[in-house]
């Protein structure tokens, strides 16, 4: 008798290669699989498997969980950004407030001249801080341009071109590059 095993490993989905260097290759791997075996107990592949299920469960549970974090997250720091927003602008108008406030004080004195000055005042400092935010009047000198501009009425004007706007009945205004309001314009025709 010889020492040396030679076992013959046939497989279904192999090629019939039955070379000498193919069966001797398939006996050293099982040979060092039979090694292994005697080091750790038999894995049954079911409960591979399930334990690879139970893995990908909770990974996924994870980045579910992960997702809902983020998602709440991110529309706590939205609301936050809003807040501070407006607390920004708010900020900007109280000053606009306490100028009204002198306005009227000076309309109850019956001061005429202190009311106007308050009421430019009052009006300045609201475009001043409408203006810190990015607010910006829409010019309505010139051509008719329907993308800022709306035309409430045109009517023949002498010496105007056809087109020309000759009136602005309600200023126009944009923030950034967003239209807020058009301008409200007569236009000659």
């Amino acid at each position: 008798m010889s020492d040396e095993l030679h076992i013959e490993v046939q497989e279904p989905w192999a090629d019939d290669d039955s070379s000498a260097e193919a069966v001797a290759a398939d006996a050293a791997a099982v040979q060092g699989d039979a090694g292994e075996a005697k080091a750790s107990p038999a894995s049954d592949p079911l409960a591979d498997a399930e334990a690879q299920r139970d893995e990908y469960l909770l990974g996924w549970q994870r980045t579910q969980a992960d997702f809902d974090n983020y998602r709440k997250r991110a529309l706590r720091d939205q609301q936050a950004f809003a807040a501070r927003a407006a607390e920004r602008l708010v900020t900007k108008l109280l000053p606009v407030l306490d100028d009204l406030e002198r306005a009227i004080d000076a309309a109850a004195q019956h001061e005429e001249a202190k009311v106007i000055e308050g009421v430019e005042m009052t009006r300045s400092a609201l475009a001043g801080a409408l203006a810190s935010e990015g607010l910006e009047e829409i010019v309505a000198d010139g051509v008719f341009d329907p993308h800022v501009h709306e035309a409430l009425l045109s009517q023949p004007v002498e010496g105007a071109d056809s087109g020309v706007i000759v009136q602005v009945v309600q200023r126009g205004y944009r923030l950034g590059d967003v239209v807020l309001r058009p301008a409200r314009v007569i236009v000659a025709e």
